[in-house]
């Protein structure tokens, strides 16, 4: 995962306009992304905003109608799968269901750009699978069907596979989706030691805003296709945008022990207790 030189924006999507065939309007439009080395940086917004497509369109797997994704400041166009493969990975929300394998060999998936044709796993790649597993906390059930795992314990499995692709750029849609909140807490760590420890450009799809304040340096907000805010989070993450963006009242407020912005959206109900709450004098 060692590469040129930390300053430099290791992938960078450059006024991408994204769209499906068969529908006049773009779902993405004009938008501006940098992932840079040992970095975090969370896309959010409400459903329907783009940030799925907009991760897929980094990875090239979604077209680009306009603008140009550039890894390293070249093209990614002039790189042959393989290389590409070798240097970016995405961790998607849709993925195979794979039956019959036990967790080492689905792990082993990810070493596919390194493997020659017919060759079978060397030194290097049972290391990194080996390490991948490890760093997920899959090692123990390594030789386990993955018939029998539950949500999130195959959710970990996949985290691993993308791991061990050993790549310099990770791309992750909700990562912590079916994880329970230990496992989330756990996988935001590691997101945070790959960029921290390991140099990794790390671009990640959240939906809890909380997750994306606490693990993020850099905040993208999308809504309706166009990036509307890209900052540190607690320049992004303000009551004011997040309200319109979201159509209802939240507002942020600063963790007292940790700095951490934190978001408290207010529906109706709470927005009655909170009234009720209040001394009489001040209804």
């Amino acid at each position: 995962m060692n590469g040129p030189d930390a300053a430099t924006p290791a992938l960078r999507g450059r006024g991408l306009t994204l769209g499906y065939r068969g529908h006049d309007a773009p779902v993405v439009e004009a938008a501006d992304l940098v992932l840079v080395r040992g970095e975090v940086t969370a896309l959010v917004g409400p459903n329907g905003s783009g940030k799925s497509t907009l991760l897929r369109a980094l990875a090239r797997l979604h077209r680009v109608t306009a603008g140009e994704v550039l890894l390293e400041d070249a093209p990614t166009a002039t790189l042959s799968g393989k290389d590409f493969a070798r240097r970016v990975t995405l961790l998607s929300q849709s993925r195979p269901e794979p039956s019959g394998l036990t967790v080492r060999d689905v792990v082993a998936f990810g070493r596919h750009p390194y493997r020659r044709r017919f060759g079978g796993l060397d030194a290097a790649d049972r290391g990194a699978i080996d390490h991948a597993m490890t760093l997920t906390g899959v090692a123990g059930m390594a030789e386990r069907g993955v018939d029998e795992l539950s949500g999130g314990e195959l959710q970990r499995v996949w985290l691993a596979t993308c791991l061990a692709q050993d790549t310099g750029v990770l791309l992750l849609d909700e990562p912590t989706n079916h994880l329970d909140l230990r496992y989330q807490v756990e996988v935001l760590d590691l997101v945070r030691d790959l960029a921290d420890d390991h140099g990794v450009a790390l671009g990640l799809v959240l939906h809890d805003l909380d997750q994306a304040a606490a693990v993020a340096d850099t905040v993208v907000l999308l809504h309706r296709g166009r990036v509307r805010g890209t900052g540190a989070p607690e320049d992004v993450l303000t009551g004011d945008l997040l309200s319109e963006v979201y159509g209802l009242p939240i507002r942020t407020l600063r963790d007292p022990d940790t700095g951490v912005v934190r978001c408290e959206p207010r529906s109706r109900h709470g927005q009655r207790r909170a009234a009720r709450a209040l001394p009489h004098h001040q209804h």
